[in-house]
């Protein structure tokens, strides 16, 4: 069976990405990897750690599938002047039929919930987002 450990981080990665956005909506902001992943220990020759990287991506790929809008990555450190798309600020604050929105769902998973719950949660959501 194959580790999903890279997946579990996506999902993770991606959830304090939307969050991070939504505390600062309307506002661009500037998102750090570092912010998001943790600190990071580049190697001797200054490259970055895989996890670093696969963080990085988890940016690239929500700007590619329409989640979030950059201008630019800065350095493989960040991204500057990043925002929530329309539809994913829509899909964050709709409420379930327990009134609570869907950003505070996922607030309340990333900090303290299991992995299944979150990539439970992070599935259910990018699927409401493709409708």
């Amino acid at each position: 069976m194959l580790d999903d450990l890279h997946i579990h981080d996506f999902y993770r990665d991606a959830g304090r990405i939307l969050l991070a956005l939504f505390q600062q909506f309307p506002a661009p902001a500037t998102i750090y990897v570092e912010d998001i992943a943790g600190p990071d220990t580049p190697d001797e020759f200054g490259l970055h750690s895989p996890r670093h990287l696969a963080c990085l991506g988890a940016m690239t790929w929500l700007k590619e599938c329409g989640y979030i809008h950059f201008s630019q990555v800065v350095r493989q450190e960040a991204v500057e002047e990043a925002t929530l798309t329309h539809h994913s600020f829509l899909l964050l604050v709709s409420r379930g039929e327990d009134g609570i929105s869907n950003a505070a769902k996922l607030d309340q998973v990333v900090r303290g919930g299991s992995s299944p719950q979150l990539e439970e949660l992070m599935v259910a959501l990018m699927q409401r987002l493709q409708r």
